[in-house]
């Protein structure tokens, strides 16, 4: 059974790629402008590669092999030029930054936990305006291991002064979730068609097409079940979530 103070929500992290920011498609475009730059083509399965919450040091030698640290310091610098020429097509992802505003006024505790760059991280918060609603950001640069290791999880609960069973994690992909729940958190899975039996497989405890239809009241109601539920897949809303047995059996 929970223990009383573990049942009462206390804050949120937050992933960054696909969660806050609609970062997937430029980031693709960046990673594939750089590689070709210096000699390497990569085809659309390859850089699928890039998107299970990757830190940029291992998605470098995945591609190039063994690097120095100066090297990895170069190339990440250049791939991060390239993403941000493209600054002007960053979109944050529907429902998310209102959702981390009314969470914020609410009085909830938020971070960021992301395997992207410190540099890149914080860039992007400052480009949506929303930088400042979080107390801490841990980054690709702040852990050896990254997702679904849970350290970046861990990192950000104790540099929140929280700890993990009164956090919800946002994430969406596998490898994210598995970090989270590994660190104690519960986890919300924002998914939509084929990706959602995954998020629900890896553990998430709820999966939603986006935050616009969910609510803190919502939230609080998924952190206090005993059971995972996942999304119904018309509404995309928490209120019609169901057990995650009804949706995977068969």
């Amino acid at each position: 059974m929970r223990r009383v103070m573990d049942s009462i929500l206390a804050g949120v992290i937050f992933d960054l790629d696909g969660v806050i920011v609609d970062s997937h498609p430029l980031h693709k475009r960046a990673w594939r402008a750089f590689l070709a730059s210096v000699g390497k083509q990569v085809s659309e399965q390859d850089l699928d590669f890039i998107f299970e919450g990757r830190r940029r040091r291992d998605i470098l030698i995945h591609f190039l092999g063994d690097l120095s640290d100066t090297e990895v310091q170069e190339y990440g610098n250049k791939k991060d030029e390239y993403f941000r020429q493209a600054s002007s097509e960053l979109e944050p992802v529907p429902g998310t930054v209102e959702f981390i505003r009314t969470g914020k006024k609410a009085g909830l505790r938020l971070a960021v936990a992301t395997s992207a760059s410190r540099q890149r991280a914080q860039w992007t918060l400052q480009q949506l305006n929303i930088a400042n609603y979080f107390e801490a950001v841990v980054t690709g640069d702040d852990v050896v291991q990254s997702k679904p290791d849970p350290t970046i999880y861990r990192l950000a609960a104790q540099r929140l002064g929280v700890s993990p069973e009164r956090l919800f994690a946002i994430e969406d992909s596998v490898c994210g979730v598995r970090s989270a729940k590994s660190a104690g958190l519960r986890c919300l899975g924002i998914a939509t068609g084929q990706n959602v039996h995954p998020l629900i497989l890896s553990g998430a405890d709820c999966v939603v097409s986006t935050l616009v239809d969910v609510s803190l009241r919502d939230l609080e109601e998924v952190f206090s079940s005993a059971q995972a539920i996942s999304v119904d897949r018309v509404s995309g809303s928490v209120r019609d979530c169901r057990l995650a047995a009804d949706s995977t059996d068969g």
